[in-house]
């Protein structure tokens, strides 16, 4: 058992050996964006364990619980007896644990930098698509098709979308409902994880959503909400005193529109004739306007939640400038290579001249670009789109093009597929699509690991006074018989 000094020992020894190695990673030159955000995630996990280290070497000298002044005490008082009492705690640990083999905190660290360098390692840690980059350029392509798919928005292209999908002041209120606010929680995620994936040592983020949201409650509370100043006034002053009233008659002299204002302002159904409306709001007074009330408070809320979201995402977006405009640039470079096949200029013709709704002539059934328009035939045919491959495994899914079926292996339909089948989903059942072939070569496996596996019975050996080695059950067999 160790001792509170011991392990304050050892714990000092961890965190300067953390130093050093968050100091020999810092002498690394870095040449690529990878290897830059690589370090960086390594250096993270160092930091992150050095915290943890510092935490327990605080709460061990604060001694809230007076174990280490006892030890102290202990120790200066009756030395010898305190020395024997630790070395017999030594003596029937080591007892106890003998078998136990001591790793050196070298060794340890060794293997843990050896983890750390492993591609594969890091591959798990750190996901990036094969947009992203590493961090160089952002990926919100799911973003982008949610957006437009929402109602009453117009269509734009990727490139578009890439600069204006901060500014919500544009789109109208109207709009706003709760699948806008689903799109608008994808895109904080999506923002918040990125920042998170690309820069692990901006620790300042957490502080800065933090500090984003006191801001938002003081602008919320003055009405100086970009895109929301005139919602709250009008609201406000839509309201109407129905104390002032005696009877629904009178409110009718109001007029249809001052009547859906009010009813709109208290959360209530706004239509009808001028009767039905004056009905409506007249009886919301007998109930003292609580059911309204919360209504109200409920649609406010809503509306709050939704530019909290709006806000903390063009508070995000100014931290990844740089990536965006990268984003961009790498885009129309993209689009600049791209050449037009002999074959399909006709193609391309009739494209030029779609009709106004906006959707592309596409008549061979070509997957979608980034611009939104069917890619060429000659890239199409480049990667071998029109080749379909189905697995069994998941559930009869066609994945178009070999790139596509070689990469689903390592993908979640796949993993799910073998795990109701209860198989591991290794490097063993590679390019395996059927159920039958999966089951076989399952078995096959598992036979040949349970021969590869030791048995005492058969294996184990023995040897003779004479120094002959025998299996243990021809030498028990002689040992009965008295012949040894």
């Amino acid at each position: 058992m160790e001792t509170i000094f011991e392990i304050q020992r050892r714990l000092h020894e961890e965190c300067d050996r953390l130093v050093m190695a968050m100091s020999e990673e810092l002498m690394i030159p870095k040449k690529t964006t990878k290897e830059k955000v690589l370090a960086d995630h390594r250096i993270k996990i160092y930091l992150e364990r050095y915290q943890t280290c510092s935490k327990s070497l605080l709460e061990l000298y604060q001694d809230k619980d007076g174990e280490r002044k006892q030890e102290i005490t202990n120790m200066s008082v009756n030395e010898f007896k305190e020395f024997y009492s630790q070395f017999n705690g030594l003596i029937e640990f080591h007892s106890n644990h003998g078998n136990n083999v001591a790793v050196p905190a070298s060794i340890e660290f060794d293997k843990l930098k050896d983890q750390l360098n492993d591609p594969a390692y890091l591959a798990e840690v750190v996901k990036f698509s094969d947009v992203e980059n590493y961090g160089q350029y952002l990926d919100l392509h799911e973003c982008y098709d949610n957006f437009v798919n929402l109602k009453g928005i117009d269509k734009i292209d990727y490139i578009t979308y890439l600069s204006e999908f901060n500014k919500f002041v544009d789109i109208p209120r109207k709009q706003k409902n709760l699948k806008y606010k689903g799109y608008l929680q994808l895109l904080h995620d999506y923002l918040h994880s990125f920042i998170t994936r690309s820069r692990p040592l901006f620790f300042e983020l957490e502080h800065t959503v933090k500090r984003n949201e006191l801001q938002f409650e003081d602008m919320w509370k003055n009405g100086i909400v970009p895109g929301w100043e005139k919602v709250r006034e009008v609201d406000d002053d839509a309201l109407l005193n129905l104390n002032e009233f005696g009877k629904w008659e009178d409110l009718t002299y109001l007029g249809l529109d001052r009547l859906k204002a009010a009813l709109q302002a208290l959360g209530m159904k706004c239509g009808g004739t001028l009767e039905e409306r004056a009905q409506r709001l007249f009886a919301s007074k007998d109930d003292k306007n609580q059911e309204n009330e919360r209504k109200r408070m409920m649609n406010l809320n809503k509306e709050k939640d939704i530019a909290q979201l709006e806000y903390q995402i063009v508070k995000m977006s100014e931290l990844v400038d740089d990536q965006i405009y990268e984003t961009k640039i790498n885009l129309q470079r993209k689009q600049a290579r791209y050449t037009l096949d002999e074959s399909d200029e006709d193609s391309m013709d009739e494209v030029e001249s779609d009709d106004d709704d906006g959707i592309p002539y596409n008549p061979k059934n070509l997957p979608l670009g980034y611009d939104g328009k069917p890619i060429p035939y000659w890239l199409y045919k480049l990667h071998q789109l029109h080749f379909t491959y189905e697995c069994e495994i998941c559930g009869n899914y066609k994945y178009n093009g070999p790139k596509a079926f070689q990469n689903h292996f390592s993908e979640w339909r796949h993993a799910h597929g073998m795990r109701c089948l209860g198989i591991p989903n290794t490097a063993h059942f590679a390019n395996i699509t059927k159920i039958e072939d999966a089951l076989v070569l399952w078995d096959k496996v598992k036979e040949q690991t349970f021969s590869k596996m030791w048995v005492p019975a058969n294996e184990e050996e023995f040897e003779d006074s004479r120094g002959n080695i025998l299996s243990k059950k021809v030498f028990l067999d002689l040992q009965k018989q008295g012949l040894l």
